[in-house]
């Protein structure tokens, strides 16, 4: 076989090609894009159904504030973070507040007419608008210096397998929802399938190349130059497994625990496999920018675990004056703050590949929510938390805003990606520019 069909074959194989997506991920290759500028990332994390204003918001303004219950798990993030009250999510129009809350929280626009029925007069659609985390991966991929693998990942954590308003907070463009990947199982293959595969042959050309050698042992000497020539291919087909296999990546994939449910009772583990996927196709510099969704807008999860059996959506409906739920909606946000903890604290324990400090003092944490509180329903003041760095922002302090649309901040994060849009969603909520976070 020559050198032509040799290659033919291993194209056919798919070897060559596969080498393509990983070019991001070379050494070489991410070195030279690091030495252009610091290296910027966003992680988008959303989880459902409001807070506990009273547990989680800081009483005090400026860098001397206290961190309420909710947030004591960020304790150790607390020069790290900036906690944003009084942001709100004006955007009216149809669909209920569950709805808007959820599709229109990072597109900061209206729904489009549609016929999904909610709790409200008018049914809807889906978003208008292009959502924030699409928009900055755009940006970033429009440049070769910040072009990555996927430039965003949506990863979900418990989210149902439906399509509609209440599950999606991702938006490609109008009508154009992108469906989060929940299964940590399917998000390694997308992440790590091809290198897994070249490992897999490697091991099948191991055994070809043993067997190759006990049967020339065994045949006469004409036969003998024929293996030879068959021994000699596989050892090119090694050659080019090697230079295309997982030693091209800077970190090479986490282990999965094999077998975990991905069902209610399963949370728990999901979440943490979704995490360590996450920083490592940033460490390896397969994309920017993320979204991690934890289950959906009336989201209903059981947390069992945390020894609550009542569904988290039912609870959130709770008056006030039911200090059994609410405590138990302080320990639900409790737990979903230890999320963000782990999350950060993964970041934290990496070095920046190629640069200074650690991959969280370049990467910006935004914990987002669709409501501010879930039995009224409110979208004021809904839960902004950032935490990490990267984008220039002046951490360790509470602000608070009167009430200002929540399209701002959004600019804000734009802008200091370099991407100086002047407005972003509904045109009419951006008209006193950028919030000031520096």
């Amino acid at each position: 076989m020559n050198a032509f069909s040799r290659r033919q074959f291993l194209r056919q194989l798919g070897l060559s090609a596969a080498a393509l997506p990983f070019l991001p991920a070379l050494p070489s290759w991410s070195a030279q894009k690091r030495h252009a500028a610091p290296l910027q990332r966003l992680i988008i994390l959303f989880t459902p159904n409001g807070t506990v204003p009273s547990d989680f918001w800081p009483d005090q303004v400026g860098t001397d504030f206290e961190l309420k219950r909710i947030l004591t798990p960020l304790a150790e993030f607390k020069n790290r973070m900036i906690t944003l009250k009084g942001i709100c999510n004006k955007v009216r129009g149809d669909g209920d507040s569950h709805m808007r809350g959820m599709s229109c929280l990072l597109t900061g626009d209206e729904l489009l007419p549609g016929n999904i029925q909610g709790g409200s007069a008018k049914p809807a659609g889906w978003a208008r608008s292009i959502s924030i985390d699409q928009e900055i991966a755009h940006f970033l991929q429009a440049r070769e210096a910040t072009a990555t693998r996927f430039g965003s990942l949506e990863i979900g954590v418990g989210v149902p397998n439906r399509a509609d308003p209440w599950t999606r907070v991702n938006y490609a463009g109008s009508n154009q929802p992108v469906a989060p990947n929940s299964d940590p199982y399917a998000l390694f293959e997308k992440l790590y399938g091809q290198v897994k595969d070249r490992e897999n042959l490697g091991s099948v050309l191991d055994e070809v190349c043993h067997d190759l050698r006990t049967i020339g042992k065994n045949v006469d000497p004409a036969e003998r130059a024929l293996l030879d020539q068959h021994a000699s291919f596989v050892r090119e087909m090694e050659k080019d497994l090697q230079s295309a296999g997982t030693q091209n990546l800077l970190f090479p994939p986490p282990s999965l625990e094999q077998g975990v449910a991905l069902d209610n009772d399963g949370i728990p583990k999901i979440s943490h496999m979704q995490a360590d996927l996450l920083v490592n196709a940033f460490a390896n510099d397969m994309a920017r920018v993320a979204t991690l969704q934890y289950t959906n807008s009336v989201g209903q999860a059981r947390m069992r675990w945390l020894d609550i059996h009542d569904d988290h959506h039912h609870l959130s409906h709770e008056p006030d004056s039911n200090r059994d739920a609410q405590e138990k909606l302080v320990k639900i946000n409790g737990w979903l703050a230890e999320q963000v903890a782990y999350l950060a604290r993964k970041l934290q324990s990496m070095p920046e590949p190629g640069g200074q400090g650690t991959m969280l003092d370049h990467t910006t944490i935004i914990w987002t929510n669709e409501l501010g509180k879930g039995n009224s329903h409110t979208l004021d003041d809904i839960p902004f938390v950032l935490l990490g760095g990267g984008l220039g922002f002046k951490t360790g302090q509470s602000m608070q805003f009167g009430k200002v649309p929540h399209n701002r901040l959004w600019l804000s994060i734009a802008h200091a990606f370099g991407h100086h849009i002047p407005t972003f969603g509904n045109k009419e909520y951006c008209q006193e520019g950028a919030l000031a976070l520096g």
